[in-house]
C-alpha cells in the first residue's frame, strides 16, 4: 500500500515529516513516496533518510497512491487525476466545501475528513483539530504581545513600576487554554470567559481569573464543543464582555461554530470602549469572525484598536504544526491498518472511523452531512 504526501498551494505545513515517515514505513505492506521539495523547511535528503521515495511527477504519483495525506484538501483537478477507490484524508471543510465533496463522489475517490474526528479519550492521538489549535492558542498570544505597545510582566525599574498587561481571552477550549497559559508566563494578567461553566476549574488552575456571566442553560455538545447561543444570550454575553474588553490590553477571541458561522462576539459598540492601541487577535477571522470589523489575514484598526484576523496561525509555527499533524496522521492510518490485507480498514462499525469517513465507494455516508448531500 502506497501513501503519498503531494506539495501543498499556499500552505507553509505538510502533512507528513521524516519521523512520521519513518514509522509508517515501519508497518509490514506500506511504502511511503512525498513530492520533490515538499516542504522547505525539510530537505529531499531527510525523507529518505527515512524511508520515502521522493517523486518530481506529481501526475505519477496522483496516479499511483493508496492513500493520499494532505493538511487541506486537494484541488478539484488533482482528486480527478487519483486512482478510483483510493483515500484521501485532509481538512475537507464538508459542511460549505461541497464542490470538493462531490468532486470526490464523482471520481471514486474515498474520503476522511480530520475535522470530522470524534472528541473521544481513544481518538486523542488523531485529534488534528485539537493538536493545531493548541499552537494558535499560543502563536495568538506572541503576535499579540509582538503588536502591543507595553509589555506583558509586571517590571519593577528605578523608573517606576510598570504593570503587567492585561489579558483577556474568550473561549477556553484548547486554544483559549493555551492562550491563557503562554501569556500567564509571559506574566500578564489574564482573565477568561467562556460559556460551558463546566470549564471554570481549568482557567482557574492555570492562573486566570474567570469571568461569571449568567447565561442560563448552555452546556457543551457530545464532542466537547459548546453550545451555540441563543440571541438573547449573546446579548447578555457581549453586555459582560463589554467590561472585561475595556480594561484589556489584548483581547483573544476563540469562539467557532463547527459548520457554521463564527458568532460576532466583539461588537462595534465594545471596539469604541476599548482603549486606543489595544489588540484584538480573532482565532475565528476564517469562518466570519467573532470580532466586528475582521479582514481575514489582515490588521485593521477600528476605533484605535487593532484587529488582527490570521486565519492560518497554526501555519505561522509550520514546522512543529507539521509534526504534530503529521503525527495524527501516522496513529489515525495505524490504527485502522490490517496486517493481513494491507488495506486500512473503512469499517463504520467503529466510532472513529463512523464519525470521520465522509465519502466511500462514491456516496457521502457521514450521517452528519447527509442532509447537504443526501443520501
Amino acid at each position: 500500500m502506497k501513501i503519498v504526501a503531494l506539495k501543498e498551494s499556499h500552505e507553509p505545513r505538510v502533512a507528513l515529516v521524516p519521523d512520521a515517515v519513518k514509522k509508517l514505513c515501519q508497518l509490514e505492506g506500506i511504502e511511503v513516496a512525498v513530492e520533490r521539495q515538499l516542504s522547505p523547511m525539510i530537505t529531499d535528503q531527510a525523507y529518505e533518510q527515512a524511508g520515502a521515495d521522493v517523486v518530481e511527477s506529481r501526475q505519477t504519483l496522483l496516479a499511483s497512491a493508496d492513500i493520499y495525506v494532505s493538511v487541506n484538501a486537494p484541488s478539484p483537478e488533482d482528486i480527478k487525476q487519483m486512482k478510483q477507490g483510493a483515500l484521501c484524508i485532509s481538512f475537507l471543510d464538508p459542511y460549505n466545501d461541497t464542490e470538493r465533496i462531490k468532486t470526490l463522489q464523482a471520481s471514486g475517490v474515498n474520503a476522511i475528513s480530520m475535522e470530522m474526528l470524534p472528541r473521544t479519550t481513544l481518538a486523542q492521538k488523531m485529534d488534528a483539530i485539537s493538536s493545531q489549535a493548541s499552537l494558535a492558542g499560543y502563536v495568538a498570544v506572541i503576535l499579540g504581545a509582538n503588536k502591543l505597545d507595553r509589555i506583558f510582566p509586571m517590571m519593577m525599574t528605578p523608573s517606576g513600576t510598570i504593570p503587567p498587561a492585561k489579558v483577556f481571552v474568550i473561549g477556553a477550549g484548547v486554544a483559549g487554554l493555551q492562550a491563557i497559559a503562554t501569556a500567564k508566563r509571559l506574566g500578564a494578567r489574564v482573565e477568561a470567559f467562556d460559556t460551558r461553566p463546566i470549564v471554570e476549574e481549568q482557567v482557574t488552575s492555570l492562573g486566570a481569573k474567570f469571568v461569571k456571566v449568567d447565561l442560563g442553560e448552555t452546556g457543551q455538545n457530545k464532542d466537547g464543543y459548546a453550545n451555540a447561543l441563543t440571541e438573547e444570550q449573546l446579548k447578555i454575553q457581549q453586555q459582560a464582555m463589554a467590561k472585561s474588553c475595556a480594561n484589556a490590553d489584548l483581547v483573544i477571541t476563540t469562539a467557532k461554530l463547527f459548520g457554521r458561522k463564527a458568532p460576532v462576539i466583539v461588537t462595534d459598540d465594545i471596539l469604541k470602549d476599548m482603549r486606543d492601541g489595544a489588540v484584538i487577535i480573532d482565532l475565528a477571522a476564517g469562518c466570519g469572525g467573532n470580532v466586528e470589523g475582521t479582514v481575514v489575514d489582515e490588521t485593521v484598526t477600528v476605533h484605535g484598536v487593532n484587529i488582527v484576523g490570521i486565519e492560518n496561525l497554526p501555519g505561522e509555527v509550520a514546522y512543529d504544526a507539521s509534526s504534530m499533524y503529521a503525527s495524527n496522521l501516522y496513529h489515525l492510518i495505524s490504527h485502522f491498518y490490517d496486517q493481513e490485507t494491507k488495506t486500512v480498514s473503512l469499517d463504520q462499525s467503529d466510532e472513529i472511523m463512523n464519525g470521520c469517513l465522509v465519502v466511500k465507494d462514491a456516496q457521502v455516508v457521514n450521517e452528519r452531512l447527509k442532509e447537504i448531500y443526501g443520501g
